[in-house]
């Protein structure tokens, strides 16, 4: 017995326990994570954070999986393939152009509504069922281009590891990302443990067809709602009806500004994960032209997290 009070005095307390963030290095950001959980969930905390109001967004691309090139761009290449052998002419013409010429610095690079349009014009009149079964055949045969794997299997595992976390006290984690809706909802559950219903996303309009006696609904050349930069408080308040108190986006494009500031500025400050791709060893390294995300964070508090040097791995053991 004592050598097992001599191993009590000698190690603290917290570290007998297991390591909720395994792939994370020790340091500020992993703490000051494990902080807020720990406040927000301890009745008669200051911070504590009712049950039904501990709702956390994340991001996806670029913040849960890789985003270069950005999936759904590869996925709209085979879309665009497959609309040019019915019309040749769009083979000539931007963005269908490039994006057959296998430009993926250009899919990387294309914004949020640049992507939707080109969704409209490659599904308009098919319906939701048609368009969910490509795009299961897409994430069953495609593979990232530098890595040689299944996109599902690019989710980082320092992320994949936060869902859980949360989701072991008590919050609901929500995608509101850039990317399309419908896209997201076909992996969101086997990848993140996400149900399709707590997706928000971007969407072409959809119309109800009963034709033929066969209910459906049939998506127009049409888009609905881009839920990037404004957009997604925007989708946020529609789909929840609720603040987040925990957020996480990006550095890409700024398309995750706004959804960290509405998660932090409120009665309740909440808190505000923002990864920087700074790890072109194990990644990618890039940054934004006007670093408006990092500006953005400097004045709102924001956690920001070096995946250099905040992560001890990327991505999954096994991948």
């Amino acid at each position: 017995m004592l050598w097992f009070l001599a191993l009590c005095v000698a190690v603290p307390v917290q570290a007998l326990a297991a390591d909720p963030l395994p792939s994370w290095n020790d340091g500020p950001v992993k703490q000051s994570i494990i902080d807020f959980v720990t406040r927000s969930t301890t009745e008669g905390s200051p911070g504590f954070i009712p049950p039904e109001e501990r709702i956390a967004t994340f991001d996806n691309d670029g913040t849960l999986w890789q985003e270069q090139p950005v999936v759904q761009g590869v996925f709209l290449k085979e879309q665009v393939e497959a609309l040019v052998k019915e019309d040749a002419s769009l083979a000539r013409k931007q963005p269908f152009k490039a994006v057959l010429e296998g430009d993926l610095a250009l899919l990387s690079t294309m914004d949020e509504p640049e992507l939707m349009a080109l969704f409209a014009a490659t599904h308009k009149g098919k319906t939701q069922e048609a368009f969910a079964a490509e795009a299961r055949a897409f994430f069953q045969s495609a593979r990232h281009p530098k890595f040689g794997a299944p996109y599902t299997q690019l989710a980082y595992a320092p992320m994949l590891e936060l869902l859980q976390y949360l989701r072991a006290h008590g919050f609901q984690t929500w995608i509101s990302s850039g990317g399309g809706t419908d896209f997201m909802r076909v992996i969101s559950e086997d990848t993140y443990g996400i149900p399709p219903q707590q997706v928000i996303g971007s969407d072409l309009r959809v119309r109800f067809d009963d034709g033929g006696g066969h209910a459906v609904l049939r998506r127009e050349a049409k888009v609905d709602h881009v839920n990037d930069k404004a957009g997604k408080p925007v989708g946020i308040g529609q789909h929840i009806g609720l603040r987040p108190v925990f957020a996480a986006g990006n550095v890409r494009s700024g398309g995750d500004i706004q959804m960290l500031q509405y998660t932090k500025e409120q009665p309740r400050p909440g808190f505000t994960l923002l990864i920087n791709h700074d790890d072109a060893e194990r990644e990618f390294a890039y940054q934004e032209k006007d670093d408006a995300s990092l500006k953005a964070a400097r004045v709102g508090g924001w956690t920001v997290v070096s995946m250099r040097q905040d992560w001890k791995r990327i991505f999954p053991e096994g991948r």
